[in-house]
């Protein structure tokens, strides 16, 4: 008897669902896709672009004629400036993953007493965090630049370094992500079996925001990799790789597939790092929404 009750409840559940009601939200879910897909894919079309189809009307998403002599520009170009391309390469990793990595560190150790902790002052602090999300790093470029100056930062990593590791959307997404899938029955049997905050910190908290700090990883490098001008580094042999092929594509028409190839490169890590960490985007935003 129970057997055909538990039969019927699925029947009806399958009855709910109706595929004539899936079609335009598969349809929608179709349209959304292809329209954040075709930059990328017109990004990588241009990369192989003979000179002459940049000028086609219409202009062609993929090349007729795909060639790899853009490429060959972009390198006869980085091998003849004044700066080894391994400078510029190495100057953009160094800041990419310093300031990645203190950031995860960081954003994660505030974040374990906001969420886990009640002290007074909490709800003001977090309040101030939700605040700075809204202000764009233009809007702090001026009190960046003295506070950099202050602390002799001009002109060094650092300069960009430790910004990176104040970045709010860290803080948030951590804080949130730990109130809300942390619970703290977990931590007090850990302080009950004599654990102490680091232990707790490290061996409990970390492994279970796992999902948190690879969706943070996402942000910084995207951040942090496409870096250009900046006028907190002036010297030629602290300059980013953005930067310099940034250069390299600026000479007019003449370089519009060289610019291609450059855009080509740059997209290559963040979507690398996307496409090896994006299973975790979507638990994160889902559990670091707002919360009372």
């Amino acid at each position: 008897m129970a057997s055909k009750k538990h039969r019927v409840h699925l029947v009806q559940k399958r009855l709910n669902r109706s595929f004539g009601g899936d079609i335009p939200i598969i349809i929608f879910l179709i349209v959304v896709a292809l329209a954040m897909a075709l930059p990328i894919v017109y990004a990588v079309g241009n990369a192989f672009k003979p000179l002459e189809e940049f000028w086609m009307f219409p202009p062609h998403f993929w090349p007729e004629n795909p060639t790899f002599q853009n490429f060959r520009d972009m390198i006869f170009l980085v091998g003849n400036s004044t700066v080894p391309f391994s400078r510029y390469l190495f100057n953009t990793v160094f800041i990419t993953v310093v300031g990645t990595t203190g950031l995860i560190i960081l954003a994660s150790m505030c974040a374990f007493p906001l969420a886990k902790r009640k002290f007074p002052g909490s709800k003001l602090v977090f309040s101030i965090i939700v605040t700075a999300l809204m202000f764009n790093g233009t809007v702090t470029a001026i009190p960046s630049y003295m506070i950099m100056s202050r602390f002799h930062m001009i002109d060094t990593y650092w300069a960009i370094i430790v910004p990176a590791f104040g970045l709010p959307i860290g803080l948030y997404l951590m804080k949130q992500f730990m109130e809300q899938m942390i619970p703290d029955s977990l931590l007090e049997a850990a302080v009950l079996d004599g654990a102490g905050d680091p232990t707790i910190f490290l061996r409990i908290v970390m492994p279970l925001v796992r999902p948190a700090w690879l969706t943070l990883i996402i942000f910084s490098v995207q951040n942090l990799w496409g870096i250009g001008q900046n006028v907190l580094i002036y010297s030629e042999e602290l300059k980013t790789l953005a930067y310099a092929l940034s250069q390299f594509s600026t000479g007019g028409l003449a370089r519009a597939g060289v610019g291609g190839a450059v855009n080509f490169v740059m997209l290559l890590v963040p979507i690398l790092v996307f496409v090896l960490t994006q299973s975790n985007i979507t638990q994160t935003m889902a559990t670091s929404g707002m919360k009372d």
